[in-house]
């Protein structure tokens, strides 16, 4: 995601100057070669003093930690963002910030099973929803800008409150998750009687378990994150397959066409 922001701002010449900020000093000799940044450095102390605006691309948990263990070496004004999946956690904590700094926290809608910046991909961005999450304490230029910036790389801006931003993407990306490891975790238990499942695998169980190959860290660092609202959703995926399954038991073909029709028809409709 960093690598794929780095790389877009630099295509569109939107920022006068890109700074890496890497764990390792061959990641950042990796964002240089790529051209996703114009240097970067392993010392926070060299890049943070020095930057407007500070986006944070990491892990969500290692971004709660760093989020206020860079605290003094921020640029005095400077905005502070992120690129995390779950927000109320992050915003909880960007609104513990010294008051000299502007955070907002903000969630691109993309990105790739393939982590790190092998993966980097300049257009990442074009199209995709980029949603806002300001807090009371936000100041309007962080949201302008930020918006600027996500517009900037081809993003759709969108602006939402914290919890509901956490409840909605529960139900549209880790749910899908946690379906897809659930469907992978069930061809296991298959696979234990009869490994031929996975030579007869096709696309539809390709395409509908894809997620599940995401980063193990980042996964566990999303769901831990927004623990209530995913497991709402569960909750609620548990009663669609119950009354599925009871249709299924009962063999009541119009309660069977009802579920499919309905849900073909939204499917058809937002894609």
């Amino acid at each position: 995601m960093g690598g794929s922001l780095g790389l877009a701002l630099r295509q569109r010449s939107v920022c006068r100057e890109v700074i890496g900020l890497a764990r390792r000093a061959e990641t950042g000799r990796q964002a240089e070669t790529l051209g996703a940044v114009d240097w970067a450095t392993t010392e926070p102390e060299a890049a943070l003093a020095q930057a407007n605006l500070v986006v944070f691309a990491t892990p969500v948990r290692s971004l709660l930690t760093q989020l206020t263990d860079y605290a003094s070496l921020y640029r005095p004004g400077a905005i502070i963002t992120d690129l995390g999946s779950t927000k109320q956690e992050i915003v909880r904590v960007m609104d513990t910030l010294p008051g000299n700094l502007r955070p907002i926290g903000s969630h691109p809608m993309c990105g790739k099973e393939q982590p790190g910046l092998d993966a980097a991909d300049a257009n990442l961005y074009v199209g995709a929803p980029w949603i806002l999450t300001p807090s009371v304490r936000t100041d309007p230029t962080a949201t302008q800008l930020v918006g600027e910036l996500a517009e900037a790389v081809g993003s759709r801006l969108r602006v939402l409150e914290a919890a509901r931003h956490d409840w909605l993407i529960a139900t549209i990306s880790h749910l899908p998750y946690a379906l897809a490891t659930t469907l992978m975790a069930t061809a296991l238990q298959v696979a234990e009687e009869d490994g031929t499942v996975w030579e007869v695998a096709a696309t539809g169980f390709r395409d509908t378990s894809r997620v599940a190959a995401g980063s193990v860290e980042m996964w566990l660092d999303i769901l831990l994150t927004n623990r209530e609202a995913v497991g709402n959703v569960i909750d609620l995926a548990r009663q669609q397959l119950d009354q599925l399954a009871a249709a299924l038991t009962s063999g009541d073909e119009a309660a069977l066409r009802g579920i499919i029709s309905r849900t073909a028809e939204q499917r058809r409709r937002i894609y």
